[in-house]
């Protein structure tokens, strides 16, 4: 009787992240806030689900399924890194010029005709150039 309240529990409790996930992305008015509802709420209604199929199995039939561990625990180490790469897509998505600057850092965008390598990035001051050195010969730079 407790574990049926329990199974029903974690069923209404999925149910209703998932509802308000699903409500947030559809009702919420820009891309970063319409991200916000599926990761987190509807990621916790799936979790719900799967913790009540794991009761269900466990007391129910009689043996412990390891699937739904293994969804649960994929399933909350994809989310938050699918998030985070559509965040930062849409980020650099329109006009990256209007966000705001980071302090005493190199800034991660793509701006035309700027050279953004590594050398560049990583001392901004380039020093002056040395002469270059000449080459060598076959014989020369063998150890002989």
């Amino acid at each position: 009787m407790l574990v049926d309240a329990l199974i029903a529990a974690f069923l209404v409790l999925g149910g209703f992240f998932g509802l308000v996930g699903s409500l947030g992305l559809v009702k919420l008015p820009d891309p970063m806030t319409r991200l916000h509802a599926p990761t987190k709420s509807t990621t916790l209604g799936v979790g719900g689900v799967l913790v009540a199929s794991m009761l269900f199995f466990a007391f129910k039939e009689g043996h412990v399924s390891a699937h739904e561990l293994l969804i649960t625990l994929f399933l909350f180490l994809t989310a938050p890194v699918s998030a985070h790469f559509l965040a930062k897509a849409n980020l650099h998505r329109g006009h990256p010029e209007k966000l705001p600057r980071p302090k005493g850092s190199q800034w991660a965008h793509l701006s035309p005709g700027v050279d953004t390598s590594a050398e560049v990035l990583a001392d901004p001051e380039p020093e002056p150039e040395a002469e270059p050195a000449q080459p060598l010969t076959p014989t020369e730079g063998r150890g002989h």
